[in-house]
């Protein structure tokens, strides 16, 4: 039987000094008082010539570079925020919720950088990340605008709805060996590469969601993140006959995802649903569309690799959703479960801006790779 969700209906109420008037890294009990309220403008931030000495080539060479070129121009305040010891307890630290809401993230804001030093964060991220349109970093920039439409539109003036509030950190020294994770995280975003001795060994947890959606204007541009998603998920299961549909079919509503944050031992041991096999040439390629558009998030050599192995147990997986196939109505739920592969999409009520619609959620997990397979 599947297990019902029901979704957070409150947030963490923080008093003003939270907010206002404590030293930028002020650390500890205190860390709240960094919070910001100011747009970061990522799309218009320009990466510094400083980058050029890395090179073009892409690839984990190129990713090191860059993160010793960052923190060799940090003061010792941001090292302090920024480079931590690894743990996994310190990277299960992931929310989908705002800055103010969750304020154990470790890392620096992003509104705590440098002019210099935020191109360098740009630099890092597009390089370990995607560059395709509405995906990877582009997906990460637009949630960026999301939060600060919510800031425009929202009296919750504690939650930290700015694209300010988004952390980055490395836990662990980044090098070409030993485990280390490049840690970027905010409201609606956990991106979790975790390196071993120069291989990535995990891209996973991964979660995304988007509020509004499915479109809005904001900082120059539109935005339109996890629509590739939704219509990934609403072509397959409306590629489904009715039979399969009746077989896919999940018992319960689920009014979020699962495997969240701080619930890495949600994933059911045991399969609900369809089979993958069942599926002909074309379902399946459908069913590869739609675990692509989160695979797709990480950098194209390290996805080709994730890809290859979700093909080979396409035979060994199975799909399963709640609601209905167009994934446009509230408690619309769908998942794709392998012997690695944990995908989950949930569409719910919009909670921060207090329009009509609905936002979904979102989460990859590999089920032996997350962390970096040290769970």
């Amino acid at each position: 039987m599947s297990r019902k969700i029901y979704p957070i209906v409150g947030m963490v109420a923080l008093g003003a000094a939270a907010f206002f008037g404590f030293s930028q890294f002020s650390g500890g009990p205190a860390t709240d008082a960094r919070l910001g309220d100011t747009s970061i403008l990522m799309g218009s931030v320009e990466i510094p010539a400083t980058a050029d000495s890395c090179g073009t080539d892409p690839g984990f060479t190129r990713l090191v570079c860059l993160i010793d070129l960052l923190k060799s121009d940090a003061s010792e305040d941001l090292l302090t925020v920024m480079q931590l010891d690894y743990s996994v307890a310190e990277a299960q630290n992931w929310s989908n919720l705002p800055a103010g809401a969750f304020p154990a993230r470790p890392g620096a804001y992003l509104g705590e950088f440098s002019a210099d030093q935020l191109g360098l964060v740009k630099a890092i991220l597009m390089e370990a990340a995607s560059l395709t349109d509405n995906e990877g970093f582009d997906e990460m920039e637009q949630t960026l605008n999301a939060d600060d439409y919510i800031g425009t539109v929202s009296d919750d003036t504690k939650a930290g709805y700015s694209s300010y509030n988004s952390k980055f950190a490395f836990l662990g020294t980044p090098s070409d060996s030993g485990t280390w994770q490049l840690y970027y995280g905010g409201h609606h975003f956990a991106f979790a590469n975790t390196y071993t001795d120069g291989v990535l060994a995990g891209p996973t947890p991964s979660f995304r969601g988007i509020e509004p959606f499915p479109a809005f204007d904001m900082n120059g541009r539109e935005n339109v993140p996890l629509t590739q998603e939704r219509d990934a998920f609403a072509a397959l299961l409306n590629a489904l006959s009715a039979d399969q549909q009746t077989a896919a079919t999940l018992d319960g509503t689920y009014r979020d995802i699962i495997a969240g944050p701080q619930s890495d031992d949600a994933i059911p041991d045991a399969q609900e649903g369809l089979a993958v096999s069942e599926l002909d040439q074309a379902q399946q390629a459908l069913l590869l569309a739609a675990i692509a558009t989160y695979v797709g998030d990480i950098n194209d050599a390290d996805a080709a690799t994730y890809m290859a192995k979700y093909t080979a147990e396409l035979s060994d997986t199975v799909l399963g959703f709640s609601g209905t196939p167009d994934m446009n109505s509230e408690d619309d739920y769908v998942r794709i479960h392998g012997p690695s592969l944990w995908l989950e999409f949930s569409l719910q009520s919009n909670k921060s801006t207090g329009e009509e619609g609905n936002h979904p959620h979102s989460v990859w997990r590999d089920i032996n790779d997350d962390y970096g397979g040290n769970l």
